[in-house]
């Protein structure tokens, strides 16, 4: 998994979506990160530590290769507009539902 800076990783998902427009698809997850990369115990839960600054783990994949990113609070506006813009421009290679009959 490559962590890439905010710019980096809309500029590599644009070639992630030219990519795999007709061979494939393609798999972007969203979560939020604290900064804590070991599991919580059980029985109880880790005093003192409280998170700097809330941040958004971004990872996209197209099966073969795999980018991520993270933003914090500070420059999620900025980001979430640039990375609405790209996903309305790169997703009219969509299929269309199948209506089902009311009749039925």
């Amino acid at each position: 998994m490559v962590l890439l800076e905010s710019k980096q990783f809309l500029t590599e998902l644009t070639r992630l979506f030219q990519k795999s427009w007709l061979p494939g698809s393609m798999f972007i997850t969203l979560k939020k990160y604290d900064g804590w990369t070991k599991p919580i115990p059980q029985k109880g839960f880790v005093l003192g530590f409280e998170p700097l600054d809330n941040k958004c783990l971004l990872r996209a994949t197209d099966g073969k290769k795999k980018i991520s990113t993270m933003v914090s609070s500070k420059e999620v506006n900025k980001f979430q507009t640039a990375y609405s813009n790209l996903l309305r421009a790169n997703m009219d290679g969509l299929k269309k539902r199948d209506k089902k009959s009311k009749n039925k």
